[in-house]
């Protein structure tokens, strides 16, 4: 027993690979790089006025997404009714995050909240219900914003042609948002009016020969989920007033990052347009095939906003500057504290 306990205790210390960590690194820097020896001036940094103000600014980028991960991590104490404590949350915030970055967009971080809430003691219905629960505050963010922002904004500002990767943009966005507008409205019936229909979806699929060894589990699961589902839609309306605000600034903060940056280097005369194009980016982006979207993220970036810089060689720095804060940070946090929580949560007996 003491060899079998010693080799798992191995075992959970090495949560990833190594090259999970090093293939979406490795794809951005690339392409960085690419477009550096493509594209870059040296004299470009002559260009560029390093003030305390430059400074300033990419401290508040910085700043900015401690805000949407303080959001995050508030958002899943109010959905768990606060038996989270703020460690607990900010381990499945960094979880999340961390796998959202070595995994495909369209695999994403979400889908494993609800192992990572497992690990923290939320039984399994009710934590399948809160991952739920953020999907659809998430996508109704962006199919309330996106039209607003339409409201303001000619649509040939949001979707220049000024590459063929961008001059796509528009027909991809169009086809996404029909696509989360009907993945949201299945969520809103499953979690607020029918849980029962997905209950019995899945022990339909569960009886089938290959899975109905598992019948029984997901039978308790769905017993689980529509309980949860019953005591997730039984709260208040001024309870989701908060987790929909909570929503708001986490999205809000990651996207003002980019004009955060942006006024560290250039001056920015439409700030509304450079955080529009942020979240039409990030919609087209589900589709990238490449870990955290590594490598196509930083050359639709650089191509999105080229007409906001005088030159090539400007937004490929800005881009990396970009991608540090926004994507690599949470790579090197990851590293560090995923190990630690999977030794400490996997050592645990969980019903």
């Amino acid at each position: 027993m003491g060899t079998i306990s010693q080799t798992n205790s191995k075992k959970v210390t090495k949560p990833f690979k190594l090259y999970q960590v090093l293939i979406p690194i490795a794809l951005g820097l690339v392409v960085i790089g690419w477009l550096f020896l493509s594209e870059f001036n040296p004299d470009v940094f002559f260009t560029f006025d390093f003030t305390i103000v430059s400074v300033l600014f990419i401290l508040l980028a910085f700043f900015l997404m401690l805000v949407r991960d303080f959001g995050m991590m508030w958002r899943f104490r109010l959905l768990t009714n606060y038996d989270l404590s703020w460690k607990q949350v900010f381990h499945i915030n960094v979880l999340s995050e961390f796998t959202s970055a070595v995994t495909p967009a369209v695999v994403g971080g979400s889908s494993l909240v609800v192992i990572f809430l497992i690990k923290e003691g939320i039984d399994a219905g009710r934590s399948t219900t809160i991952m739920f629960v953020n999907l659809f505050l998430d996508e109704l963010f962006f199919l309330i914003v996106c039209p607003i922002i339409f409201l303001f904004i000619p649509m040939r500002d949001l979707f220049n042609s000024s590459s063929v990767i961008v001059s796509t943009f528009g027909v991809i966005f169009a086809g996404l948002y029909l696509t989360r507008l009907i993945w949201t409205t299945i969520l809103f019936i499953g979690i607020f009016r029918r849980p029962d229909w997905i209950r019995n979806i899945l022990l339909t699929l569960f009886r089938l020969p290959l899975l109905k060894r598992l019948y029984y589990r997901v039978d308790l699961l769905t017993n689980d989920l529509v309980r949860a589902s019953h005591e997730i839609g039984s709260h208040s309306y001024w309870f989701w007033v908060k987790a929909f605000g909570m929503t708001l600034l986490t999205w809000s903060a990651r996207f003002l990052v980019v004009n955060a940056v942006f006024m560290a280097f250039v001056p920015v005369s439409d700030h509304l347009l450079v955080f529009a194009r942020q979240l039409i980016l990030w919609v087209v982006m589900v589709v990238s095939p490449t870990p955290g979207g590594s490598g196509v993220s930083e050359y639709a970036f650089k191509e999105y906003y080229s007409d906001i810089f005088s030159s090539s060689s400007a937004i490929i720095f800005v881009t990396l500057i970009w991608r540090m804060i926004s994507y690599y940070l949470y790579l090197l946090i990851g590293v560090f504290v995923i190990p630690a929580w999977i030794k400490k949560s996997f050592s645990k007996n969980h019903s």
